[in-house]
């Protein structure tokens, strides 16, 4: 398919992922709490979704790569 976006991610990214995901259904399905990520799972989540983004053609703030 030529529409197919591939992203490749680190364990720790893929976890925070993960967890950030199951967390949000959790959340939606019994308001089950939502922990507070760490710096380092922001750090990697936000990279992850500039990535996305930009893979999606999404544009970007001018200092958008600062921001990571």
């Amino acid at each position: 398919m030529t529409d197919d976006i591939t992203l490749r991610l680190d364990r720790a990214t893929a976890e925070d992922l993960y967890v950030a995901l199951y967390e949000s259904g959790e959340h939606i399905a019994a308001g089950a709490a939502i922990h507070e990520p760490s710096t380092d799972e922001v750090k990697r989540l936000g990279k992850l979704l500039q990535d996305l983004g930009h893979r999606l053609g999404r544009t970007c703030s001018p200092y958008c790569d600062q921001l990571i």
